[in-house]
């Protein structure tokens, strides 16, 4: 059972620690990754997500926190945070890791965050209204 991170808990941690030290968010977005992203966040799309998490790992020992999202982290953000932690146990041992990872899904997404932090640049970078406007309004 995966831990969920809410929007608001997320955007503290950003206002507050160091991305890729304290926390590393990671955006398995593939297409869709367009029209804006999370401050400090990596893309790595979900269609090519198990050639590049061994090196993912290795990066991150030592990152106390790594949180997970897709569009709507319904789908793609839970499986690639649950392969992450697997490949993790798999490939580091106790001693490699300077302490304990939290593996974190972001609840509803990069949908649910750009809604109610796109207006803030220290949250969302690159953000984009013609993406975000809908065709069925």
């Amino acid at each position: 059972m995966s831990s969920y991170i809410s929007g608001d808990e997320l955007a503290e941690i950003i206002r507050s620690k160091t991305p890729k030290k304290d926390y590393l968010v990671v955006d398995v977005r593939d297409d869709d990754w367009a029209g804006g992203n999370i401050v400090g966040g990596i893309n790595m799309p979900s269609n090519d997500f198990l050639n590049s998490v061994d090196q993912l790992v290795k990066e991150t020992k030592d990152v106390p926190m790594v949180i997970f999202h897709c569009a709507l982290s319904q789908m793609r953000g839970p499986k690639a945070a649950r392969i992450y932690k697997e490949t993790r146990q798999n490939i580091l041992s106790e001693t490699d890791s300077t302490s304990p990872t939290k593996v974190l899904i972001l609840r509803d997404g990069f949908t649910g965050f750009q809604a109610k932090f796109k207006d803030d640049p220290k949250l969302v970078e690159k953000w984009d209204k013609d993406v975000w406007a809908s065709d069925w309004n």
